[in-house]
């Protein structure tokens, strides 16, 4: 199991570039670049919510999760 970052996603939707969403939340748009590829080990919540009020998103719009278990048994 993996929780990734739909930040691309996001971006497409709302016709932004990296470079904006990082200006506007206030960090580099390196480490835009590092959650949008899914790169990231940890993301601060102070980061999350601003994420959230700029992409004007809920943490669950950001966040996925993903089933890697091929290996599902049935009853």
């Amino acid at each position: 199991m993996a929780i990734r970052v739909a930040i691309d996603v996001m971006l497409a939707e709302r016709q932004m570039s990296v470079g904006e969403l990082a200006e506007k939340v206030g960090i580099t748009p390196a480490n835009i670049s590092i959650l949008k590829n899914n790169h990231a080990r940890a993301i601060r919540f102070s980061t999350l919510e601003a994420l959230c009020q700029a992409l004007d998103c809920e943490p669950g719009d950001l966040l996925r999760r993903e089933n890697h278990d091929s290996t599902t048994k049935e009853a």
